[in-house]
């Protein structure tokens, strides 16, 4: 990775006017805007379909892309769905903001319009694709299919049968609801056609695309579902330990995630397969992968299940090199970034320098003067991304106006400005003129937007999470050529 910067937006804050940013015109207008201010990368967030709290970080499946990303426009013009049919929902209220809930109700019904003209004309190359993705497909497909018809309850409440995933159960859904699976395998099909095409032109453009793998899945997920071996759980498939972070000074509960932990030990025994393959699939969608809650393969907090806070959890210890080792022989040639944020220790520390990968310094994390930070911009070395802040941070506007008098003093003096002048674009300055090899700027601190633009809480699980959207001009070429001269002099074009 060269001396560069990119932006992190993640698709769904895309303008449009269907109610949530997609794979259409407008993504390929931001390709052109990155490209303008000499941006070589695109991060973006998982681009799975998101469950439990509209959450990408807690997709029905680690392999599946989101089909509320897909293109309707692009559907139009492959004569598969009307111009009627789209402009007659009111997509959204708000343009800053995604409207899940109408997602929800009004998307998969406009999808399926389309899935009547996909049917009458069937692409040659479909099933191809379903067999190329053969390895998790079917079991997707179908789990989605079943949960439609259980009207969208948690696997674990479908009857026993086919909750226990057993085979006479199995083939009975896949023929009495075939047409559903052959549905969701058309949105797979369409959402993978219209993904490459648009890295493709990003690519033909100078830009890369960094990606996010969250470690764990959700309980809820037809990952679960399908490979119970995989994961520490009991004998009725409820988990027996789940994940979260302990508490700390922001949290006296901890953070209780709830996703089941896997089971390591069966896992290496495997030569974790499962976790190859879906490397291998992200690799085949970005070209930069990052590896979320990366610590978490070092040692990981594990909580009872039965508890309802992430207080009396306890860490146990993780894969470590082995899994690291495995996916680095199976794919030298993917990059990645360890996401080395959190509660680190000497270990935590000595795993990110073995993997050779680059970890994340967050500049919100660095001007706080009653403790020595490692965040501050002199102190790194070139093997670091360093990030204004993440998705998980707040916006770098409010986080400005959020901190205490000695935090701003101390901030100032670190980087030379006055009172008067803006802190929050001098901090982006001192991490584009920073020896990290990457600087990556969220789009709302380039904006400078407040907290109306944060795009997740963790741990809570607020309506705000994950709906903001860019408005339609905001990213202009003036922003472009702003943002160019910073990146021509910090030497990162």
């Amino acid at each position: 990775m060269e001396r560069s910067s990119g932006i992190l937006l993640h698709i769904t804050s895309l303008p449009s006017k269907y109610g949530i940013g997609n794979l259409g015109k407008e993504a390929y207008a931001f390709v052109d805007f990155l490209k303008q201010a000499g941006q070589k990368y695109w991060q973006i967030l998982p681009l799975c379909p998101p469950g439990y709290g509209d959450s990408p970080y807690q997709g029905f499946s680690t392999f599946a892309g989101n089909p509320y990303l897909i293109d309707p426009e692009q559907l139009v013009e492959r004569g598969w769905l009307r111009q009627e049919v789209l402009d007659s929902v009111e997509w959204s209220q708000r343009d800053d903001q995604v409207d899940f809930r109408k997602m929800y109700d009004e998307r998969l019904h406009m999808l399926q319009a389309a899935f009547h003209g996909f049917r009458e004309d069937m692409p040659a190359d479909f099933a191809a694709f379903t067999e190329q993705e053969a390895s998790w497909l079917p079991e997707y497909a179908l789990f989605m299919a079943i949960k439609a018809h259980f009207e969208d309850r948690p696997w674990l409440e479908w009857p026993a049968d086919i909750r226990l995933h057993q085979p006479q159960a199995l083939a009975y859904y896949r023929e009495l609801l075939s047409l559903d699976v052959q549905f969701h395998c058309f949105l797979q099909y369409v959402f993978h056609e219209q993904w490459q095409k648009l890295r493709a032109y990003a690519h033909k453009n100078g830009v890369k695309i960094i990606g996010d793998v969250p470690i764990y899945v959700p309980l809820d997920s037809a990952d679960v579902w399908a490979h119970p071996e995989n994961f520490q759980l009991g004998r009725t498939r409820r988990p027996k330990c789940v994940a979260g972070c302990p508490p700390d000074g922001f949290s006296k509960n901890g953070q209780y995630w709830g996703n089941p932990i896997y089971d390591w030990e069966r896992m290496e025994q495997s030569g974790f397969s499962w976790w190859l393959q879906r490397i291998g699939a992200a690799g085949r969608n970005y070209d930069v992968v990052r590896i979320d809650h990366f610590r978490g393969i070092e040692s990981y907090w594990s909580i009872p299940a039965v508890n309802k806070t992430a207080r009396k959890g306890h860490w146990v210890k993780g894969p470590g090199m082995k899994l690291v080792g495995a996916i680095q022989s199976a794919y030298p040639d993917i990059a990645f970034i360890a996401e080395d944020l959190g509660f680190l220790t000497p270990e935590v520390l000595q795993l990110v320098e073995d993997s050779g990968w680059p970890g994340m310094k967050v500049l919100e994390f660095a001007f706080d003067p009653r403790e020595p930070s490692n965040y501050l911009p002199h102190k790194y070395g070139e093997n670091c991304i360093c990030y204004t802040g993440t998705h998980d941070n707040e916006t770098l506007r409010q986080w400005c106006a959020g901190i205490s008098p000695e935090s701003d003093a101390y901030a100032r003096e670190y980087l030379g400005i006055s009172k008067e002048d803006d802190l929050a674009k001098a901090i982006i300055e001192a991490g584009a003129g920073s020896k990290a090899k990457l600087f990556v700027a969220q789009m709302q601190d380039y904006l400078g937007l407040g907290g109306e633009a944060r795009m997740n809480e963790p741990g809570t699980l607020k309506p705000e999470n994950w709906r903001w959207r860019m408005l339609p001009g905001q990213a202009s070429e003036e922003l472009a050529q702003e943002i160019y001269r910073l990146t021509r002099g910090t030497k990162r074009v």
